[in-house]
């Protein structure tokens, strides 16, 4: 069994947009893109980069884990739930989905098992797990030669605490106004709202674990 593609990233991201009555310009407009790529997205015509992703998902309030859940899974939560969500709440459709048993990615995920995401700019990421009403993205990253965090070349921001340990191939951070290469089995840490990018110059892939967990994560 191959593993599971995730091509809901478009629907989730309109979906998330619609709940919270935003146009298409508006989010265009907080995220810093023009109107016709956050379409190109949402019609699956286009994947973002991990930059763009994550700046959608913070302009939505919502985290990258909720991007790899389907709608169909999404559609278990509660109707109150999903308004309190919308009306930007605390309560979380995955707090929503743990308090009505909806199974966790888990606790064993086989290589055939994972879920993967296929961004632009030449990142895979590869969910190891979830852990309903957390607030952690655990994920398996990998960056095809030439692949970067940003298909701009500018430093992403946003909420959270990230740590990432290096597997296989370099990968340069630029964090601030500091670049840090990283080899395998180099770690790095640091708050998620610090300015900063991914990149690999090598001619291998660059291959880690990551985790970035929310501020309410714990």
């Amino acid at each position: 069994m191959s593993p599971s593609v995730v091509p809901q990233v478009g629907e989730r991201i309109r979906e998330e947009r619609v709940n919270r009555g935003l146009t298409l310009r508006g989010l265009a407009r907080a995220v810093g893109v023009s109107a016709s790529l956050i379409s190109q997205i949402e019609n699956g015509k286009s994947q973002p980069s991990v930059s763009t992703l994550y700046a959608i998902t913070t302009a939505l309030g919502v985290s990258i884990e909720d991007v790899f859940d389907t709608q169909d899974v999404a559609a278990a939560a509660p109707e109150p739930v999903l308004a309190a969500a919308a009306a930007g709440l605390p309560t979380t459709v995955l707090d929503a989905l743990a308090a009505r048993g909806v199974p966790r990615v888990g606790p064993v995920v086989r290589p055939a098992r994972r879920e993967i995401l296929e961004l632009d700019s030449g990142v895979t990421w590869e969910r190891l797990g979830r852990v309903p009403g957390t607030h952690v993205d655990f994920l398996l990253i990998t960056y095809a030669p030439g692949g970067s965090s940003s298909s701009t070349g500018r430093l992403m921001r946003h909420a959270g605490t990230e740590y990432g340990y290096l597997v296989q191939g370099e990968l340069t951070l630029t964090l601030g106004f500091d670049e840090h290469l990283l080899r395998p089995g180099d770690a790095a840490c640091f708050e998620s709202t610090t300015p900063h990018r991914y990149r690999n110059d090598g001619e291998q892939p660059a291959i880690g674990v990551w985790f970035v967990v929310e501020p309410d994560g714990g």
